[in-house]
């Protein structure tokens, strides 16, 4: 007897109820846990980790659910399925939380200083990076809890110090001066693939630098960022401009200060954008820094980190960028040297976690060096070693591999991986190494101190595919697990992740992390926007299980969803969801009332049903569809397909057509032995195909409907067989729902009683399709509400008032009389007569009055016309009816 199982299902289902039991159970169990057996072919998924600063929002709930399904669908298939758990430490996000959460407590950072900083951030993580864990659960997520890692453990972290120092000693890694994006607020410096661009309105100042030695003579610039000409250290015009030819060489005045500046030639320059002359600030601009860099520039840095002007500003040190920029503009103004402002729309980098504007500038950073690392990242796409899905992410992909910029790894911050470089207070010597070296080996000074930048976030993410299976070590979990097998994320962070991922995995293990990405798309609101915390349209999972539970919602996220494609979150369908789980629960709980007390044998073949057999082949055939499809990621149309099997043909039609035989099974044991049989068997099946969408209802139907079963994870998945192939009964049930729907479907327009029987003369010219009738005749005659059946060849016995349905290869009829009360009936028509009546009466006298003719509007006269034509058209129906009845 299963632990935990009752013995009969609750009257309604209660997801409260159940899910919380069931999942201690499959803990409790260990059943998500695996372990290296060489046994079996392993199936891998690593999941995303989220931050430990997270609270579960529909995205996790998504990727989490379509990851949860792969790992339920390939457990069942007999792999060794691991689901490699962990959260991340989330560097900005985590150090922003924990700085906003000390300040209300009036605590400064700095007042505690590094060590005391970061024991607060630990305590944090103990506190926060549990809660997405557990929410984790509550959806359902059968990742291996016992092997969960977070991203600054002791293994990640060696991973993380053995990738660095390998990459700087292939010279891979290099400190150096570049434009980098920094942030004022986080006051750290940020990778591309952290800069959201968005269009902003702003303005082009142009503005007169005079020509030294030329009274009255200027150049004119264009810039949208006037408070950077502190940095100016050039005037560039293209080299073929004849416009400027004769000023290349000389000295410009830099306005409001006493810096002259030359003018110089480069092709960077666009001859027809804005004036053609160009202010070269190299400290301040990714283009203008490689102008400089091609004519020996000083980099002169007037913003400080936190976005206000510094000493090169002259009177406006102190002022905020934004304040600098009008007080300098009002100023120009005044010495005419502001020649006009125009409106100029233009991109503008923010930071994505904070939204403040980034500002570029030159600072001292640590870098990996690209251009040969993503090579085989490309290469490894490009030739199908690794499948994005859908395939237009490689569009994007490619677009960002092919304008690839070195990517500046450090961090301003101090929570995080610190960077493993170490210097010589004494003589500046530098040493790169796993731990701190005792001694500086050039002039043995013994307190060599740490770099105080940390690594970006994802230089330790890059390598979760193989730092969580214990690299660098050769341990047996990374021989056996790695590589993974696929990695399921959203579109949002192909290049922060996934790219960095495929890099690391080629130059660390000279393989592919994974051969599948297959990537989802945003949930938005019902509006289609983006869920965010600024337009509170945000929706809360854990809501959503609390009130309809978590299979309804993983049902509802999967539904309809297609690879890469963004989806619309609405209640109705989390509703509808719901209402398919009481659907499930109530023929399942219908069905077992039935097999109580019955010792069901497995039936011959010439013992089972025709309806038998169509149910059979129908569930065989949803079993090879349903793989397919998730072989191929396909997991909304899979769902869609057993929803719609369950649904439709075994609830609404076997279960339906059965219950005349389990009904009668004193009469006809056999009979009710094979439908008792079919019913439990395609049950059985179909929970399968459903468990990995909707894992707690499956379980608690299945653990019930078989006791000695101790859980439907790890039950064998359906797979097709040729001996429950049946075209011939599939073909024939389907004319008995043809029948049944067209007999329906007259009966609803005649407003017949369900009470009410006919008799149904069946007329098909077809010899073999009579047989079909005849032979199916237990399928349909009590669904069709039919009292007795007749199939014959042609019209023999059937009355001239007899009403007609025609369906696929043959003709119904049924007796006017079985389908109508003929006493009430006439009883109705009399009545209906004398109504009508009297309305042509009074209608035909209003229109034979002079006076309404002529006094009445025109549409008042045509409207009662209408209304005469109307009545004698329901007179003359209703005279031929009494006719009929008459004769």
């Amino acid at each position: 007897m299963c632990q935990n199982c009752s013995k009969e299902l609750a009257k309604t289902y209660d997801p409260k109820g159940i899910e919380g039991r069931l999942y201690k159970k499959w803990e409790d169990n260990g059943y998500f846990h695996a372990e290296v057996d060489r046994s079996k072919k392993p199936f891998t998924i690593v999941m995303p980790p989220p931050n430990i600063t997270g609270q579960l929002h529909m995205g996790h709930a998504l990727d989490n659910t379509m990851q949860d399904i792969l790992i339920r669908y390939k457990r069942m298939q007999g792999y060794n399925a691991l689901w490699q758990p962990g959260t991340d430490h989330a560097s900005i996000a985590t150090e922003v939380k924990v700085i906003e959460n000390l300040k209300k407590q009036g605590i400064d950072k700095h007042d505690l200083g590094r060590e005391g900083f970061l024991e607060k951030c630990y305590e944090w993580k103990d506190e926060y990076g549990s809660r997405i864990i557990n929410q984790l659960k509550k959806m359902g997520s059968s990742a291996d809890w016992q092997r969960e890692r977070f991203t600054m453990d002791k293994g990640c972290s060696d991973a993380v110090l053995e990738v660095f120092v390998k990459l700087y000693e292939k010279g891979l890694i290099y400190k150096g001066s570049r434009i980098v994006n920094w942030c004022p607020v986080c006051k750290t410096s940020i990778s591309d693939a952290e800069v959201e661009h968005e269009e902003q309105d702003g303005f082009f100042w142009h503005i007169n630098y005079p020509v030294v030695g030329e009274e009255g003579r200027f150049v004119e610039i264009a810039t949208t960022r006037p408070e950077t000409l502190f940095g100016d250290t050039a005037v560039a015009v293209n080299p073929d401009d004849e416009r400027y030819k004769d000023i290349v060489g000389k000295m410009l005045k830099l306005p409001m200060t006493d810096r002259e500046i030359p003018v110089i030639a480069d092709p960077y320059v666009d001859k027809e954008f804005g004036t053609g002359c160009v202010k070269i600030t190299p400290a301040h601009d990714p283009n203008d820094f490689e102008v400089g860099k091609r004519h020996n520039l000083e980099e002169i840095t007037v913003i400080n980190d936190d976005a206000t002007m510094n000493h090169f500003a002259g009177k406006y040190e102190g002022m905020d960028r934004y304040e600098c920029r009008k007080a300098l503009v009002d100023d120009l103004k005044e010495q005419g040297l502001l020649v006009k402002v125009e409106p100029h729309s233009h991109n503008v980098g923010t930071h994505d976690r904070c939204g403040t504007t980034v500002e570029p500038m030159v600072k001292q950073q640590w870098f990996v060096k690209m251009d040969e690392l993503i090579k085989p990242a490309v290469e490894a796409v490009k030739n199908g070693d690794i499948q994005l899905l859908p395939k237009r992410m490689e569009k994007t992909y490619f677009n960002w591999t092919d304008n690839i910029r070195d990517w500046c790894i450090s961090r301003q911050l101090w929570w995080g991986h610190r960077i493993p470089a170490y210097y010589c207070p004494d003589c500046g010597e530098m040493v790169v190494a796993k731990s701190a070296p005792q001694k500086c080996p050039k002039c043995g000074c013994d307190h060599m101190e740490q770099d105080p930048d940390t690594l970006d976030t994802w230089f330790s993410s890059a390598l979760w595919p193989f730092s969580t299976l214990g690299w660098p070590k050769k341990t047996e979990d990374l021989d056996y697990f790695f590589p993974t097998d696929v990695l399921v994320t959203g579109y949002d962070i192909i290049f922060f992740w996934v790219i960095r991922m495929i890099f690391s995995g080629y130059e660390q293990m000279g393989k592919a992390p994974f051969h599948t990405v297959l990537f989802h798309g945003l949930v938005r609101d019902s509006q289609g926007r983006k869920m965010s915390k600024s337009l509170g349209n945000g929706i809360d999972p854990l809501e959503v299980i609390d009130k309809y539970g978590a299979d309804a919602l993983r049902l509802t996220l999967i539904t309809g969803n297609a690879p890469g494609n963004d989806m619309r979150f609405y209640w109705e369908r989390v509703e509808s969801s719901r209402n398919f789980a009481n659907k499930v629960w109530n023929a399942s709980r219908f069905i077992m009332m039935n097999l109580e007390g019955a010792a069901i044998t497995e039936p011959s073949a010439d013992e089972l049903q025709p309806a038998d057999k169509w149910i059979l082949s129908k569930v065989n055939t949803l079993a090879k569809d349903v793989t397919e499809n998730m072989d191929k990621y396909e997991m909304g149309i899979a769902v869609q397909k057993v929803y719609d099997f369950i649904w439709d043909e075994f609830c609404d039609w076997y279960i339906e057509i059965t219950k005349t035989r389990t009904y009668n099974k004193e009469q006809d044991p056999v009979s009710a032995n094979a439908a008792f049989w079919t019913l439990k068997t395609v049950l059985t099946e179909a929970l399968k195909l459903l468990h990995p969408f909707m894992p707690f209802i499956t379980e608690e139907i299945f653990c019930t409907l078989h006791p000695k079963e101790e859980t439907i994870m790890l039950a064998k998945w359906p797979e097709y067989r040729a001996d429950w192939n049946f075209p011939a009964e599939e073909e024939m049930l389907e004319h008995c729902k043809d029948l049944v729907k067209g007999v329906r479907n007259v009966r609803t327009e005649m407003d017949v009683p369900p009470s009410r029987k006919a008799k149904i003369f069946i007329v098909a010219d077809d010899a073999a399709l009579r047989e079909t009738f005849e032979k199916t005749r237990e399928a349909y005659q009590n669904l069709a509400g039919a009292s007795d059946v007749s199939v014959q060849a042609d019209k023999n016995g059937i009355e001239d008032d007899a009403v007609s349905v025609v369906i696929p290869g043959a003709t119904l009829y049924l007796p006017l009389e079985d389908l109508v009360d003929f006493e009430k009936e006439k009883e109705r028509l009399l009545k209906e007569k004398e109504r009508l009546t009297k309305e042509l009466a009074r209608s035909r006298g209003m229109l034979s009055n002079e006076k309404f003719l002529s006094k009445a509007p025109e549409a008042k006269v045509q409207e009662e016309k209408e209304k005469l034509a109307g009545y004698e058209q329901m007179m003359a129906q209703v005279e031929e009816r009494l006719a009929q009845m008459n004769r």
